[in-house]
């Protein structure tokens, strides 16, 4: 830790897992983050939540800072020297700590945000956005390709068919609540439909994040040579199968997703996360945050996150 990073690495306010409060959170006061060598010492100014964020929640140690959503102002400079200068503004992924005033990110998961970007949607951007780069990724080419999205109304969806419609696809956006759906053909979805069913014409490239009959559906109506790319299981539900339908699909894929993984694997957070904003910056992306509040309200933002009564992201502010 250089002296630069000590004057400043104090106290600091947070959100702690507290199971006897409510909905599993407590603000309170601890020691802020000493950050290592290559992490940057970040002023949190906005956070956004994810429904993996909540599912993990309950497993947290007591007093533990959740979160993996940063944008903020740098603080201090990596001391290494690396990645964006003191005063910037800038958007970063953690593996936990961002529920807080101060984070250290590491300075290959931290990008420097374009003017016209704020804090609220760049917030929005590193979970479900790099989760939808990285599936197309997975999915890519889609010029001329039919895509489908599950969970089309959620965080990683909606960013998903803005950015599989710009790549050229036919975008079928799956929404099981109507309401929670609007807004989607706006986006760039070709057909929105309200549920997933095994027949039916077959797509190449299939985002899937519901599990159960939704998955099963999915990899009944994947293309020959096709692939379907699970990223989620937000109905909890097991998934029951037909094997050799899937497998005589000539090449037809299944591909597990997990976000930090795919980072790791392809160093890409920076080179991500730099498209997202810059892409929101010239107004090509909507990041859709449809819920904004101060994060002394995470807990009812979270239980409308979980209920689905969010559409897109939902945000809080650190004040």
């Amino acid at each position: 830790m250089t002296a630069d990073t000590a004057a400043v690495s104090t106290t600091m306010r947070a959100l702690v897992a507290r199971r006897s409060a409510p909905h599993g959170l407590e603000l309170a006061e601890l020691r802020a983050p000493d950050p290592l060598l290559g992490e940057a010492l970040v002023e949190v100014r906005a956070v956004s939540l994810n429904r993996g964020e909540a599912r993990y929640l309950p497993r947290q140690e007591e007093g533990t800072v959740h979160g993996w959503d940063v944008a903020g102002v740098v603080r201090a400079a990596a001391a290494d020297g690396g990645g964006p200068a003191e005063g910037a503004r800038v958007v970063g992924l953690v593996d936990e700590g961002a529920w807080a005033e101060l984070a250290a990110v590491p300075t290959d998961r931290l990008a420097e945000l374009p003017e016209g970007v704020t804090f609220e949607q760049a917030a929005a951007l590193p979970v479900a956005g790099v989760t939808a780069v990285r599936a197309l990724a997975v999915g890519a080419p889609l010029l001329g390709r039919r895509v489908l999205v599950t969970g089309a109304a959620g965080g990683v969806g909606r960013i998903a068919v803005q950015l599989a419609h710009r790549g050229g696809a036919h975008v079928t956006a799956v929404a099981r609540d109507p309401a929670r759906g609007e807004g989607l053909a706006e986006l760039g979805a070709d057909d929105v439909v309200h549920e997933l069913t095994p027949d039916g014409e077959p797509f190449d490239v299939i985002l899937e994040s519901v599990g159960g009959a939704s998955l099963a559906a999915a990899l009944a109506r994947v293309a020959p040579a096709g692939i379907v790319i699970a990223f989620g299981i937000s109905s909890g539900e097991p998934t029951t199968f037909d094997v050799s339908g899937f497998y005589n699909k000539r090449g037809a894929r299944l591909y597990g997703l997990r976000v930090f993984h795919e980072l790791d694997r392809h160093h890409s957070a920076v080179r991500d996360l730099r498209f997202l904003a810059e892409e929101v910056a010239a107004g090509r992306l909507d990041p859709q945050v449809s819920l904004t509040t101060s994060w002394r309200e995470a807990g009812p933002a979270l239980e409308a996150l979980v209920e689905r009564r969010v559409r897109g992201k939902a945000v809080l502010t650190i004040d």
